[in-house]
């Protein structure tokens, strides 16, 4: 899968592009909604802190009990974009992140989430066409933040 965007140079810079700039977008503006919701909707400011940094932890933690390898280590491939890490694949936490994030917008804007939750998805495959997560692990990252979004953000 990881051929293409080695081999098509257009198609590399497209993903080096979301790949990198979609998640900083994303983690970027996640503090100017900390601050929108302290000064405008303080009633949602505590949930908008709390629900995503538990999910951040909850996937870190996560990582570090599965030790799962990363695809170009287990098939002795280069990824796409080159990645140094621990063998901490699953859950992906940039898609976990992204879409804790989405959830949380899409609580305060129902609009502006879901532009979020399509970042969030781009972010997810961005993971898997560079070749540093498997697909299940940005499905697992996804549905815990799903999950947690639904129960903490709309339910409870």
């Amino acid at each position: 899968m990881t051929d293409y965007f080695k081999n098509n140079k257009t198609a590399n810079r497209c993903l080096k592009i979301i790949h990198t700039v979609l998640p900083l977008y994303v983690f970027a503006n996640y503090p100017i909604l900390l601050f929108y919701t302290f000064f405008w909707r303080k009633s949602a400011f505590l949930e908008t802190l709390v629900v995503p940094a538990a999910v951040f932890t909850l996937i870190t933690v996560l990582r570090k009990i599965i030790k799962r390898q990363r695809p170009y280590d287990c098939f002795d491939v280069a990824p796409v974009i080159p990645k140094k890490s621990e063998p901490d694949s699953m859950p992906s936490r940039h898609t976990a992140s992204a879409f804790i994030i989405a959830m949380t917008v899409l609580s305060i804007n129902t609009y502006a989430g879901i532009f979020y939750i399509i970042i969030a998805l781009l972010i997810s495959l961005s993971r898997i066409f560079a070749g540093v997560h498997y697909i299940s692990d940005v499905i697992v990252g996804a549905v815990i933040s799903i999950l947690c979004g639904v129960i903490f953000l709309f339910v409870i």
